[in-house]
């Protein structure tokens, strides 16, 4: 997940990789499972997304530039995740919140998998009241509709 910036009139995802960097768009789909990909947008683009919010979310986004990436999904600044840098762009930069903030403990952590992950990076101090954005929960967000697909 990341959010497609314009440089030098080409496509970037700014995404929340082993750090905070710029990916052209094309790479970015390459990297992909198949080079299946779902690009959304706000479906009131048009009128929000002028030159000033534009601006504001570039500057937002050079908050984050070579941060690490959060592989304990903490909502802290420090290190981001990849829906947390979205997240953060759009509510920091021009006040819009895409999909519900929610705590560990909304989610379902019982398949055998996930709670062989959550030993891994927690141990036993599991962190169930830690804020989360769920890359899904962002996907799902009536605020945005598809743009293109393959």
């Amino acid at each position: 997940m990341g959010i497609i910036f314009l440089r030098k009139g080409k496509p970037f995802v700014y995404e929340a990789n082993k750090t905070v960097q710029y990916t052209p768009l094309k790479k970015w789909i390459d990297g992909g499972v198949g080079n299946h990909y779902v690009l959304k947008r706000l479906r009131d683009a048009d009128k929000v997304l002028r030159p000033e919010a534009i601006a504001k979310l570039r500057q937002t986004a050079g908050l984050f530039q070579g941060k690490p990436y959060d592989l304990t999904f903490e909502w802290s600044d420090d290190r981001i995740y990849c829906s947390e840098l979205v997240w953060k762009i759009y509510a920091r930069g021009i006040g819009i919140r895409i999909g519900q903030l929610r705590k560990l403990r909304d989610f379902d952590l019982s398949d055998i998998t996930v709670k062989a992950k959550m030993k891994e990076r927690y141990g036993n101090n599991i962190p169930m009241e830690e804020t989360i954005i769920s890359p899904g929960e962002m996907f799902s967000s009536e605020l945005l509709h598809v743009v293109a697909k393959q």
